[in-house]
């Protein structure tokens, strides 16, 4: 199979498919090894980019997505009926940032972290398909884990949780004071 016809049926599966494909099948379906698939979706990656198309390929973990360009939402909420905002409110975001840096996690362990209920967050990061259920954890009460989604990589930008930032051990020092002061002047009132 040449090249451009190799290039051609992943730009296939991936529109059809919708959502991310491992790349194990699709170097099946294309009868090659998985390092000449993953060169030939890294051209294509390449060219989308070099052409200023409206599409891109995203790389999430071990899998591919073919999507639009995050620039091209303007055009496309002309088009579409009311596409839904995903809307992050503090709460809910922090809330994220715990299950993201800690998954998987149980609902106990974030609202120790949190020092409330989490429940309406977690419900809405569900809702929103950013956080997903991983299993239960065996231990009395079988407690679900928590862990994000392909959709929280894609909404945030990042091909795996390994590019997540990370806090240096200062800011982790100044979050820690800042947690246990709020947590006293509630005690104190």
């Amino acid at each position: 199979m040449d090249r451009r016809k190799a290039e051609a049926a992943i730009e296939a599966i991936l529109f059809a498919v919708g959502e991310s494909v491992e790349l194990e099948k699709i170097a099946k379906a294309l009868e090659l090894d998985k390092e000449t698939t993953k060169k030939l979706i890294y051209h294509m990656m390449d060219r989308y980019q070099e052409e200023d198309r409206g599409i891109q390929i995203l790389e999430l973990e071990d899998s591919y997505q073919l999507c639009t360009k995050n620039e091209m939402y303007e055009y496309l909420i002309k088009v579409a009926k009311q596409p839904r905002k995903i809307v992050l409110t503090d709460v809910v975001m922090e809330t994220l940032s715990i299950i993201a840096y800690k998954q998987p996690i149980t609902k106990l362990e974030i609202e120790k972290i949190r020092g409330v209920k989490c429940d309406h967050a977690i419900n809405k990061l569900i809702e929103y398909d950013l956080v997903t259920e991983l299993g239960r954890l065996d231990a009395p009460g079988r407690p679900i884990l928590f862990g994000t989604t392909e959709a929280f990589l894609r909404h945030f930008g990042v091909a795996s949780l390994d590019d997540l930032p990370s806090l240096n051990p200062v800011q982790m020092e100044d979050f820690k004071a800042e947690a246990e002061e709020e947590i006293q002047m509630k005690l104190d009132v």
